[in-house]
């Protein structure tokens, strides 16, 4: 065979079976060189439709009418349920004076549905289920260690009594284990019933495809979409780990004072998907933003603050302690870093768990119920700035040990799940300079980096592509330039960013359109920023040492 011939697969003419082909017919779906067309026209028939080759299947395939056979229907009569009729039947007394619409018409708006509920489907729908499978998963893998922090707990209590409790703390796990059976039970059924539901939405898209490459009309428009069914989707599952509560020995009571295990907690909460509804609750800026309380926090030079709830905040300083603060400034806790050196950053997890990133171990670490683990641990590279996202993972910033690299790392638990580092073109997104790079999710799950080295804002979408960057606006920098530092985002989407130098705060919209600036409220040198469940704001002031608490929206 001649290899210039045989590297791809030429069209040929059906009917002579030599030439290459040149035209189709779209009522005969045979494919035709160019003297050929005569030929298969010629036999007088009126229905053949010859087009270019590349247009082929293009013309509609209209239902044979079941009064007039030899007709086909290309009206609809809306007063008859939108039954297909032919023009035939149009002029017939069964249908005078009705109103007819055209099939065609009816078809591409039908297509045009079918081809938005695909993407819906694609890119809305399947996406949730995949992040409301991602969160039991994530239940199911944290399960073993929770339950075993339970049964250390115990174990702990029991080292304090004499030999003859041992039957107690055995009778005690003994009802943990089933509890945990009964726990997982319930996460995997909810699970199982999820993935029942994406294999719908799977077959419900391979139907959607094969409707839109057919070009059959009736089954396009019998479709019956599935959007709605899908839509209901199924209640979030919220079980909380049984509690132990030690009790002091008493020989007298032995199991009734070893300590209590609550029942198994598990809470339904309504999960609603929103297509495109516009946003009910909206709450808009205040045109002069208030000062609510300030804290001062003793520190000399103050970095982070995270928002831990009831009006109680997180702060660090250029020690090793990590402190809470309430609204009047008192000292609530203290959490020391075992490396000594002061942490990289703080976030709390909606448990109330604190984290703490560290670059002297190159670790990320977890605080609960007061002991300290280690979560993360880096090689090559130092953890910087960290973010709990909306489905419980972490978004840590990184630069390389050479100081000459920096990306996003997306984690679940300890497992890397995501990096973001470059753009469609392979350039870096940030600059590679050891400088602060705040980071925060959107609620539209943009991942928003404060690069201070780039003098941006930098936002990606939640599959790390570049969707704008933010270098400041005149009326804001003209004294000094942008360099942001902390970063946070409200319940309506807007970006807030800590103009150190300029004093004062950038707030931006989702798609980077500045809206205005906070500038009163006495702030200076603005650091870090968080805000609390009420959209309240606040800063930590880095030479000052105060955390402001500040109320900008209506």
């Amino acid at each position: 065979m001649d290899p210039r011939s045989s590297a791809q697969d030429v069209h040929r003419c059906e009917l002579c079976e030599t030439a290459i082909v040149h035209s189709y017919c779209d009522f005969c779906h045979v494919n035709l060189c160019k003297p050929c067309v005569v030929d298969h026209i010629s036999d007088g028939y009126d229905k053949h439709k010859i087009v270019p080759f590349g247009e082929r299947r293009s013309t509609l395939i209209y239902p044979k009418c079941g009064t007039h056979p030899h007709k086909s229907c290309d009206l609809q009569c809306k007063n008859c349920n939108d039954i297909f009729v032919c023009s035939s039947c149009t002029a017939s007394e069964t249908h005078k004076g009705h109103i007819f619409v055209e099939v065609s018409e009816v078809y591409t708006t039908k297509k045009n549905a079918i081809a938005d509920e695909a993407n819906k489907l694609e890119n809305l729908i399947s996406p949730t289920y995949e992040e409301i499978t991602l969160d039991l998963e994530n239940q199911l893998a944290s399960l073993d260690g929770g339950y075993e922090k339970l049964t250390t707990a115990m174990s702990k209590q029991g080292e304090q009594w004499h030999r003859e409790i041992d039957i107690v703390i055995n009778k005690m796990k003994t009802e943990i284990s089933r509890i945990k059976v009964k726990h997982r039970d319930i996460l995997q059924k909810h699970l199982d019933k999820i993935k029942q539901i994406q294999a719908l939405i799977k077959q419900t898209l391979l139907a959607i495809e094969e409707i839109k490459k057919s070009t059959e009309v009736s089954p396009t428009i019998e479709y019956s979409s599935k959007i709605r069914e899908f839509s209901k989707l199924p209640p979030k599952v919220k079980i909380a780990l049984p509690t132990f509560f030690p009790k002091p020995l008493d020989h007298e009571k032995l199991y009734n004072m070893f300590g209590q295990i609550t029942p198994l907690s598990t809470a339904t909460e309504e999960n609603v998907l929103s297509l495109n509804q516009p946003n009910t609750s909206v709450r808009e800026l205040l045109d002069e933003p208030e000062l609510v309380a300030t804290i001062q926090t003793g520190y000399e030079k103050l970095f982070s603050v995270t928002y831990l709830n009831e009006d109680c905040v997180w702060t660090f300083g250029p020690t090793k302690d990590i402190k809470c603060f309430n609204m009047k400034g008192e000292l609530l806790h203290t959490v020391s870093n075992k490396s000594e050196q002061r942490p990289n950053d703080i976030a709390v997890d909606s448990d109330g768990n604190l984290f703490f990133s560290d670059g002297k171990s190159k670790s990320v670490n977890k605080v609960n119920n007061g002991q300290t683990e280690e979560l993360i641990r880096l090689q090559g590279w130092r953890p910087s700035k960290l973010c709990v996202t909306s489905t419980g993972g972490l978004l840590v910033t990184m630069i390389s040990d050479d100081d000459t690299q920096c990306k996003v790392i997306r984690y679940s638990g300890s497992t890397e799940k995501q990096t973001i580092q470059f753009d469609d073109e392979g350039k870096p997104l940030y600059s590679g300079s050891a400088v602060i790079k705040y980071i925060t999710e959107n609620r539209n799950h943009d991942i928003c980096v404060a690069d201070c080295g780039a003098g941006a804002v930098v936002v990606v979408n939640q599959n790390g592509k570049l969707r704008w960057r933010y270098t400041g606006h005149p009326s804001v920098t003209k004294n000094k330039t942008f360099i942001p530092f902390g970063i946070t985002t409200d319940s309506q989407s807007r970006i807030l960013t800590a103009d150190h130098y300029n004093h004062c705060i950038h707030v931006l919209d989702q798609n980077g359109q500045l809206l205005r600036y906070i500038d009163n409220c006495d702030l200076k040198s603005p650091y870090g920023l968080c805000l609390d469940n009420n959209d309240n704001l606040f800063v930590s002031e880095h030479f000052k040492g105060n955390v402001k608490k500040i109320k900008f929206l209506r």
